[in-house]
This record gives C-alpha cells, sequence and structure tokens, in this order.
C-alpha cells in the first residue's frame, strides 16, 4: 500500500480572472467593451433619457409585491400568530 501527499490539495486555488487567460479576457472585453460605446454613444446617451421614467415604473409595479400593497392579502391583512385572541 503506497502513501500520497495530499497537501497541495488543502491550498485554495487562484482565481480564473487573475490568471493570464483571466487578464486577457478582461483586457478582450474591455477593448470591445470601449469600441462599442465609441460606435453607438449616440443611442445609449439617448436611451438614458428614459430610464428614469421606466425604472421608477417597473420598481413600482416589481417591489411593490411583499408588504400588502393593494389589499391583496399581505402580512398585514393576517393575524399575528404570536398574540393571544
Amino acid at each position: 500500500m503506497s502513501t500520497h501527499n495530499h497537501s497541495d490539495h488543502d491550498q485554495p486555488q487562484g482565481s480564473f480572472l487573475m490568471s493570464r487567460a483571466g487578464l486577457g479576457l478582461i483586457g478582450f472585453l474591455a477593448i470591445g467593451g470601449f469600441l462599442l460605446f465609441t460606435e453607438h454613444r449616440a443611442h445609449v446617451l439617448g436611451a438614458l433619457f428614459y430610464l428614469l421614467p421606466f425604472g421608477c415604473l417597473f420598481m413600482h409595479f416589481f417591489m411593490h409585491g411583499g408588504h400588502g400593497h393593494g389589499g391583496r392579502g399581505g402580512p398585514r391583512n393576517q393575524p399575528d400568530e404570536r398574540t393571544p385572541s
């Protein structure tokens, strides 16, 4: 029976983003993002005008679901189990 040294398995491995391939990927994505932004700047900056009203609208619809807004049987409409009747 042979014994194996498993001490190298306990050391944490480096992340992919700090490897040579990860840094190369980050570089290519940064260059591609810069080129896309410079070529389509008018479209991107023109769409920022609509971000505030649509952002408020979506936040109103999707973030009011959990606290009983609108009388849909939220937590305020249910009796509290801790208090005696």
